[in-house]
Order: structure tokens, then C-alpha cells, then sequence
């Protein structure tokens, strides 16, 4: 186990880094918008701009890679968004911010083309699970101890800011003085959205329906948690819970998902998101049960990205998941484009518990295509379903290929494993007498 983490600590520890400081940022957002008087509607926008910025990114920053080289392209990008973190309270209007967070986005984006591009090479067909696996516990591990360093500055001085400025600037050095050279980047083009959905409908609305939901919850709950009152230490955890959930959750859920029909499992961990939002809804505002609901709520959110996109790759060839995966990607960036505008234009309506409304009443639509779906679709055989692996909604279209390329493998073993057994039983000779 050591020997495969070996070469890429560098590159693991440079992402905890990367994303202790684009976690701090995404939570200081709400606080810092709380501070400055902006309407829920506004920082919808500000977030919906994070988001946009990730969806060009990933399409673009391959054609920069290839131009000009990984490690030009990841320094540039680092300190772009480095600049851009410590710009905001230098810049305190809606209309400013939503451009730095345009930025950021892009800039996140294209970190992760490179990174993941970095990962997947140093793979091999036995150690490419293992590796996707910790850059995903990687990942998680970073915001959520983001949130914990929120509580050690206040929000409405620059202190935080810089310190997340700081933190994406110090992360670059492991990574780009400790990786091995640089692989050629390849993201395919994007499978046009009809064909994916003749393919997959349940797959494909089901991607859209998660990005307005992550989107949401990344976003929108440090703005839930200032319009409500809660105190800096308390929207901190309340996040943070929304990713705790979901490296508690992960791992049942995919064990479960290698076993059953992926149909119910979609439709029983929406069910569960639903209701996690109801007990949200009727909280008052109480913050142990806020907690509890953003626990669940985000539990499920992050393993169903994963378990939706499993379930599509049932039904694709090879040969098609490298543009899928694109597909799916770009579908889930429009969601997660949608969702907070939604979101915070019912909050201004509303108040600030539509917040749960709306991610409620986005679990239920889940949850109800999937019972629909699993009237028009015969159910696929446990044995022939590729294997499920926890990918993050924040990964590029490389990471998601990377985890379809590996489900494929898995799928692969067991039944070459039979062929051949089948095959060495017929060239024995019949001893018996």
C-alpha cells in the first residue's frame, strides 16, 4: 500500500492544501455576504458564477494544457486564483464578486484537469481504484477541515482571505516539484445531451437534478445559516457536516450498490435526502437538529453523484464513456448553474428556510424519475452492472472517465476469471475410469 502512494504524496498533500483554502472561500462567501448586506438573490448569483466558471474550464483548459504544458498551465492557474481569493474584500460588491468567482471556477477546474491527469497516469489497472479512492478522501478531508479553520479569524476583516490565499499558493510546491512528468491530456468532446439521455434518462436527470442540489448545499448554506442567525462557529460545522455525511455514507452506499438494483438504491438515499430536508424545514432553526438534517442531506448527496453515474455507465459501451463522461459532467454543471439561482431567488421570496424547500422538493423529483424509470426499463443483472467507485461532484471530466474506465476493468475480472476456468476444466483430461 505504501509503494502505490509513494509516488503521488506530493500530489495528495497539494490538494488538501488546494482545497483547505477553495473551502474556506465557498463558506467565508455566505459570512462575508451576511456582513455586507447582500440579498440572498445576490449571492445566488455570486454563487451560480463558481460554477460557470468550472463548466468553461473544464472544456477549455485542456486546449491550454496541451499548448503550453501542464506545469505552466497549473502555476498560472494557482496564481490567478490565488489573486482572486484575496480580491474579495477589497472588492465587496455582487457584481465584483460574481467575476472573481467566474475565475475561480476556472481556475478550479482546470487544477483538477491537471491533477487527476497527473493521478490517473501514475495508475495502473490494479492500483487506479486505490488512488481515485484517496484523492477523493483527499478532497473531502480538505473542506471539511476548512470549515475548522473559519473559526480561527473573523469574517469581517481580511484575515480568512488571506489565509486562503495563502493556503492555494503554499499548495503548488509539493506538486510541482515532486511530480513525475506530465501525461498528454485527452478530455474527449462532450457526448451531445439527447444521445445521453436516450441512453440513460434516469442517469442523465438525475446528474442535472444533483448539481442544483450540491450547488445548493456548497453555496447556499453559509447564507441559510447568516439569514438565520447562527454564529460563525455554527454555520462552520453545519457545512461542514454537509461533507462529513458523506464520507460516513459513502462507502455502505456503494457496497450496497454493487449488490441490488441501482433503481432503488437511487430512489431509497433521495427518499432519505427528502426527509432530511423535511426534519431541516421543521427545525426552527434549532441547531443540533439543523445539523442532523445537513448530515443526512449531505450523506446522500455526494454517493448518489456516484451511484448516478455508475448506473449510466450500465448502459454504455467502452468506447462511449470517455464522451459520456463529458456529457455528464457538463449536465451536472448546468444544474449546479441553476440551483442557487433558484435557491436564493425562493429565499429572498420565501425566506431563508426555502433554502430546504427547494433541496427537498429537488430530492423528490429524484426520487420520483427513478420510481418512473423503474417502470420503462427491465432491470439489469447484479452480475453484468460495472462496479460502483465514490467519485466527488467536484472532479473533472478526467477523474470521471478514470472511475469508468476502472468499473469496466472490475466488471471485466470475474467473468474473464470464469472463461478461463471454464476454459483450463475443457483441456483437462477425463480421468475418471
Amino acid at each position: 500500500m505504501l509503494q502505490v502512494f509513494s509516488g503521488v504524496w506530493a500530489l495528495l498533500l497539494g490538494i488538501v492544501l488546494i482545497m483547505l483554502g477553495n473551502g474556506m472561500h465557498f463558506t467565508l462567501i455566505g459570512l462575508r455576504g451576511g456582513i455586507e448586506d447582500f440579498s440572498a438573490a445576490e449571492l445566488a448569483i455570486v454563487t451560480s458564477g463558481y460554477f460557470a466558471g468550472f463548466l468553461s474550464g473544464a472544456r477549455y483548459t485542456p486546449v491550454l494544457i496541451r499548448r503550453v504544458g501542464h506545469v505552466r498551465v497549473f502555476a498560472a492557474l494557482g496564481s490567478f486564483m490565488s489573486a482572486a481569493l484575496i480580491s474579495f474584500p477589497l472588492l465587496a460588491e455582487p457584481w465584483a464578486w460574481t467575476l472573481l468567482r467566474i475565475l475561480i471556477g476556472f481556475c478550479m477546474s482546470g487544477i483538477y484537469v491537471a491533477a487527476e491527469s497527473w493521478l490517473n497516469n501514475a495508475a495502473t489497472n490494479e492500483t487506479r481504484g486505490k488512488l481515485l479512492s484517496a484523492y477523493m478522501i483527499a478532497q473531502t478531508l480538505g473542506i471539511i477541515g476548512a470549515q475548522g479553520l473559519l473559526t480561527l479569524g473573523d469574517a469581517g476583516t481580511s484575515v480568512l482571505f488571506i489565509g486562503a490565499s495563502i493556503l492555494v499558493s503554499i499548495s503548488f510546491a509539493p506538486i510541482l516539484l515532486s511530480v513525475a512528468p506530465a501525461p498528454v491530456v485527452e478530455v474527449a468532446k462532450p457526448m451531445p445531451l439527447r444521445r445521453l439521455f436516450v441512453g440513460s434518462p434516469l442517469g442523465t436527470v438525475g446528474i442535472f437534478l444533483l448539481g442544483t442540489v450540491y450547488a445548493t448545499q456548497s453555496g447556499m448554506g453559509a447564507v441559510f445559516g447568516t439569514q438565520i442567525g447562527l454564529g460563525a462557529s455554527q454555520i462552520a460545522l453545519f457545512v461542514a457536516m454537509l461533507f462529513a455525511g458523506a464520507l460516513v455514507l459513502q462507502y455502505p452506499i456503494g457496497w450496497l450498490s454493487d449488490q441490488m438494483d441501482r433503481r432503488k438504491l437511487i430512489l431509497a438515499a433521495a427518499a432519505l435526502g427528502a426527509g432530511s430536508c423535511a426534519l431541516g424545514f421543521v427545525s426552527g432553526g434549532e441547531p443540533w437538529l439543523l445539523m442532523g438534517a445537513a448530515f443526512l442531506a449531505g450523506g446522500v448527496t455526494t454517493p448518489l453523484y456516484a451511484l448516478l453515474l455508475a448506473y449510466a455507465n450500465d448502459f454504455l459501451s467502452a468506447d462511449e464513456m470517455p464522451a459520456a463522461s463529458g456529457g455528464l459532467v457538463f449536465t451536472f454543471g448546468m444544474g449546479a448553474i441553476v440551483g442557487p439561482l433558484a435557491t436564493g431567488w425562493a429565499m429572498q421570496g420565501l425566506g431563508p428556510f426555502a433554502f430546504w424547500l427547494v433541496l427537498g422538493a429537488t430530492f423528490s423529483l429524484l426520487a420520483l424519475h427513478a420510481l418512473y424509470r423503474m417502470t420503462q426499463r427491465a432491470i439489469v443483472p447484479v452480475e453484468e452492472t460495472a462496479s460502483y467507485l465514490g467519485v466527488l461532484p467536484t472532479t473533472s471530466p478526467v477523474a470521471v472517465e478514470a472511475a469508468g474506465a476502472w468499473s469496466v476493468e472490475q466488471q471485466g475480472e470475474p467473468a474473464q476469471a470464469a472463461q478461463e476456468a471454464a476454459e483450463a476444466d475443457a483441456a483437462e483430461p477425463d480421468g475418471r475410469s
